[in-house]
């Protein structure tokens, strides 16, 4: 049976109803993110180490992929590198999801922002259970 054509109107009233649902539906059932660590969870959403803001990193590597493996295909100095760079930063940042610890010396969107690292214990220092 070929699907009913709907008016603009019509359109428009089913996309408002399903918004609706969908809103109520994660009212009531919010989701629970348990692969996600709780370090993570804890940061505020304009963290740039939050939940959010770490999907979006992830997104605009993994729209960028295409692109460059058309790169290497036409043999462009550099492509396969660039790839590599690519593919190992969503890993990174995907590890760091699950497990809360940033393991990369760049972060951002287009990896364009340095790291700076803090030392919480010196090497070689012995900590003590009483302070």
């Amino acid at each position: 049976m070929p699907r009913r054509k709907m008016t603009p109107e019509q359109r428009e009233a089913a996309a408002e109803r399903l918004r609706l649902a969908r809103e109520k539906r994660l009212r009531e059932n919010p989701p629970k993110y348990s692969n996600i660590h709780p370090s993570v969870l804890a940061l505020p959403d304009e963290h740039p180490f939050s939940r959010v803001m770490v999907t979006k990193y992830i997104k605009t590597q993994k729209e960028q992929l295409p692109s460059l493996r058309a790169a290497i295909r036409q043999k462009v100095k550099g492509a396969i590198a660039k790839e590599a760079s690519c593919k190992a930063y969503i890993r990174h940042c995907e590890t760091y999801l699950r497990n809360g610890d940033w393991c990369d010396n760049f972060y951002g969107e287009y990896q364009e922002k340095k790291v700076k690292w803090v030392t919480v214990v010196p090497a070689g220092r012995k900590v003590d259970d009483d302070g």
